[in-house]
């Protein structure tokens, strides 16, 4: 007789309302009508985002005392429904900016189908407990991202980096588990081999790994060439919901399995923080192409939402989970801004392209003007709060010279930040010898609705600050502090 696991299914409905949704999009490629698919498609993706995120919801709310389930296998814990709410409501949000993009009609099905089975990846990515289901999780989510990257575009550094990051990610698994000979998390911190050399290794190159997902420096490499060159919706969940999961699972991981191990880690996540806010900064300087400026700021936020995990403390915990919220909302918006701009000119956009658009699409400049905002720091965006949050976990831990680094770095970010809104209301297309835009822009309700949503996060999120708050504490709590 074969003894099988308990299975709870409540606990990984997230990630099958995701597959079932995955299912239903491969049958709309095969048997929808062409006219109809691409509608089709974006409503069985979108329900199938919010149906994992009720889901989420519920068992966020039923699981205040946090355990593992399926022989151990997965975790059922508020840490784990908070990363998957946030990853749903970036599915939800791709959804609306995918909608209008331009691509093969033969395609458009599987990229639903792509984007859900990506959703339901990072559900059980963030509910692993020990190394196995973290590797699955982790390619599972990961082979959906690289299609999507390149099914309209042959991206061949985007699957490169992709390539080495798997590779990475599995030999520090084997070296942690060669070490310890055990996979779950509380196990590894349980078999007594602190200060092993081959276990340091394989959590140095498992650190790695996560710090590729995160697009966190020296392992950003393949994230300018990937985010400028990967149709824009992808870019856009790539580097909101991408982020949620590699950091969600950094937190837990570091602080589960390697506990004795604190003193190393803390001091090279901090490295990578410092290493992330000055190469992201300084390299965002230089750009002209939009995409790739917030490619360059996505690996300097990495950097600061890597500040609370180096603080490994409960207060790092929770400015985590806090910072973000409004980081997903402002990366998605402002992508998504950069595709309404990029179907209306059907180039890429940059800062001179962008000249005038501000006075042209008030709503839109208005959105990216407080996007910019709130990646900067300012006060009436959740931005203010998450850096406010993570410096305080620093300052906690003692380590006030990582807040002089993040404070010198967003004083750097200022300059490309408040470029990009200078091009939008302060310069125009005769200024430049550009032709205007002219004529009504393509209606895109589903893209305006997404931008509106992201708006009303950035800035909610500022002023519902204390309940955001007391939702991330109870997350944290299934942490080990």
């Amino acid at each position: 007789m074969i003894n099988k696991p308990h299975v709870d299914w409540f606990a990984i409905s997230p990630s099958l309302a995701l597959l079932g949704a995955t299912a239903l999009l491969m049958l709309v490629a095969v048997f929808a009508p062409r006219a109809t698919r691409r509608a089709v498609s974006a409503i069985v993706c979108g329900a199938g985002f919010v149906t994992a995120l009720v889901f989420a919801v519920l068992v966020y709310d039923r699981s205040a005392q946090g355990k593992a389930i399926v022989a151990d296998a997965i975790f059922r814990d508020r840490w784990a429904a908070m990363a998957q709410i946030i990853v749903a409501g970036c599915g939800v949000v791709a959804v609306l900016i995918a909608y209008g993009e331009k691509m093969r009609e033969e395609n458009i099905a599987e990229y639903f189908a792509l984007l859900a089975a990506a959703g339901a990846g990072m559900d059980f990515f963030v509910q692993a407990s020990n190394l196995m289901t973290l590797f699955i999780g982790l390619e599972w989510f990961s082979i959906a991202l690289y299609v999507m990257c390149a099914i309209d575009i042959d991206l061949v550094g985007s699957l490169e980096a992709g390539l080495k990051y798997l590779v990475i990610g599995a030999v520090g698994s084997a070296l942690v588990y060669g070490a310890t000979g055990q996979l779950a998390f509380n196990d590894i911190a349980l078999a007594g081999h602190a200060h092993d050399s081959l276990l340091v290794l394989g959590l140095a190159m498992i650190i790695a790994g996560l710090a590729f997902k995160a697009s966190a420096a020296p392992f950003h490499m393949w994230t300018p060439d990937a985010y400028q060159g990967a149709p824009t919706p992808v870019t856009a969940f790539m580097s909101s919901a991408t982020k949620v999961a590699a950091l969600v699972v950094t937190a837990r991981l570091l602080n589960d399995a390697f506990p004795e191990e604190k003193r190393l880690w803390t001091w090279a996540i901090a490295g990578i923080v410092c290493a992330s806010i000055a190469i992201g900064n300084i390299a965002a300087l230089a750009q002209r192409n939009v995409k790739r400026l917030l490619a360059y700021s996505s690996v300097s936020h990495a950097g600061f939402m890597l500040i609370p995990i180096a603080a490994a403390n409960a207060l790092g915990a929770r400015a985590l989970v806090y910072y973000l919220i409004p980081y997903c909302a402002m990366s998605l918006g402002a992508f998504a801004v950069v595709a309404a701009r990029e179907r209306e000119l059907g180039t890429p956009v940059t800062l001179d392209n962008l000249a005038g658009f501000g006075w042209e699409r008030p709503f839109l400049g208005v959105s990216m003007w407080v996007f910019m905002l709130g990646f900067l720091g300012f006060p009436l965006t959740g931005g203010f709060w998450g850096k406010i949050y993570a410096f305080s976990a620093a300052y906690e831990r003692g380590w006030w010279w990582l807040i002089v680094v993040g404070v010198v770095g967003t004083m750097v970010s200022a300059a490309y930040y408040l470029a990009v809104v200078r091009s939008m209301f302060l310069r125009d297309s005769a200024e430049l010898q550009l032709a205007p835009a002219g004529g009504s822009p393509p209606r895109d309700l589903a893209l305006g609705a997404g931008v509106f949503l992201c708006l009303a996060v950035s800035v909610g999120s500022f002023f519902a600050v204390q309940p955001l708050i007391d939702y991330a504490r109870h997350a944290a709590n299934a942490l080990p502090f």
